[in-house]
């Protein structure tokens, strides 16, 4: 059950993942070359873990 509570959390926070997201990959992007599709990857994983995580601190905490 507390996976379930979980991943509901962290879908909630899918949606205000992303800016974050994006800006922790531009960040990557000044100190490293990162192509187009890295960039798209980079994003939509970093957004899934920032969810995560967020989700599980909502939870436990």
């Amino acid at each position: 059950m507390e996976v379930i509570i979980t991943l509901v959390f962290s879908s909630a926070m899918l949606i205000f993942m992303i800016y974050p997201a994006m800006k922790i990959v531009e960040f990557i992007e000044t100190k490293t070359e990162v192509n187009n599709k890295m960039y798209n990857i980079l994003t939509v994983v970093l957004t899934i873990v920032l969810s995560l995580v967020i989700g599980m601190g909502l939870y436990y905490l």
